[in-house]
C-alpha cells in the first residue's frame, strides 16, 4: 500500500462515509503529532488516507490544531496530493449555505501559528516558499471535472479569507472581509496551503458554505441554526465529489 491522495476532514467531515478502513497508522514526526491517527482506506477502488483535522472527537479548535505535524506526517507516508475539506461562511451572494465552492485564492488573518517549517532550528535550511497559487490548478481542475461527472454544481471560486477562530467574526469584520475582497471565511486553510507548499505538495480545497457570515443572512435565521440545517447537504455533495475525482487523480 503506498496512496498518494490524502483527505484532510473538517467540521462536518470528521470521518469519511463510505470509506473501508484497511489501517490506523500512528505516526509522529519532529513537531509532534499530528491530530489524530492516519486512516488507510480505500473508496472507488482507490487507496487514500484520511486525517481528521480537529482529532478525533472533533475536539481540537483552530488554533491550537499542529498543522506542521498533519502535513508532515502526510507528506512522510508519501503523499504527494491534499484535498482540503471545509466548512465555511458564506459572504459572496452566490455562495448560499449547502453549497461547494472550490477557492483559487485566500488572504490570512490568522496569528501565532507555526506557519513554516523555516524555524531557524540547527540543520534547517530557510525558504522562501512561493504562494502565487495556493490552491494547485491541476487539482482544482481534476474536483471540478469529477463534480461535473458527478452532476454535482460547483457554485463557483472566490477568495478564502482564514480567521483565527475559535469564535465566529462579527458583522463588522465580515463587512471588513468583503471590502479586502473576499467571498467566503474559514478558520483552518492555514497555514494548512502554505506548509503543503513548503513540502511540495499539490494542495486544494472543497468549501463547503454551512452558513451565511454574521449579518448577511437574508432570514435573521441564526447561524447556529443555518449550520445545523445545511451542513449534512454540503457534505453529501463533497462526497460526491471525492468519490469521483479519486480515479482521476491516480
Amino acid at each position: 500500500m503506498n496512496p498518494t491522495i490524502a483527505v484532510i476532514g473538517g467540521t462536518g467531515m470528521n470521518t469519511w462515509p463510505g470509506l473501508e478502513i484497511i489501517q490506523r497508522l500512528e505516526s509522529t514526526t519532529p513537531y509532534g503529532k499530528p491530530s489524530a491517527p492516519l486512516i488507510v482506506g480505500r473508496i472507488a477502488s482507490v487507496e487514500a488516507i484520511f486525517l481528521a483535522r480537529h482529532g478525533e472527537g472533533h475536539k481540537l479548535p483552530p488554533h491550537a490544531i499542529n498543522y506542521r505535524a498533519n502535513l508532515k506526517a502526510l507528506a512522510d507516508a508519501g503523499v504527494t496530493q491534499v484535498i482540503a475539506i471545509a466548512a465555511v461562511g458564506a459572504i459572496a451572494p452566490w455562495f448560499a449555505p449547502g453549497e461547494v465552492a472550490l477557492p483559487v485564492d485566500l488572504i490570512d488573518y490568522t496569528w501565532g501559528r507555526a506557519h513554516s517549517y523555516s524555524d531557524g532550528e540547527p540543520g534547517g535550511m530557510l525558504q522562501h516558499v512561493e504562494l502565487s497559487q495556493p490552491y494547485t490548478p491541476s487539482l482544482r481542475r481534476a474536483l471540478v471535472s469529477a463534480a461535473a461527472t458527478s452532476g454535482i454544481r460547483i457554485s463557483g471560486e472566490g477568495v478564502m479569507a482564514i480567521t483565527q477562530g475559535p469564535r465566529l467574526e462579527t458583522p463588522a469584520e465580515i463587512q471588513r472581509l468583503k471590502r479586502d475582497g473576499c467571498d467566503l471565511v474559514g478558520m483552518t486553510g492555514m497555514p494548512e496551503a502554505a506548509l503543503a507548499a513548503e513540502l511540495g505538495m499539490a494542495y486544494a480545497c472543497l468549501a463547503v458554505s454551512v452558513n451565511w457570515a454574521a449579518g448577511l443572512s437574508p432570514s435573521g435565521v441564526g447561524i447556529h441554526d443555518e449550520i445545523h440545517a445545511s451542513i449534512e447537504a454540503g457534505m453529501a455533495k463533497v462526497g460526491g465529489i471525492l468519490s469521483a475525482a479519486l480515479p482521476m487523480l491516480t
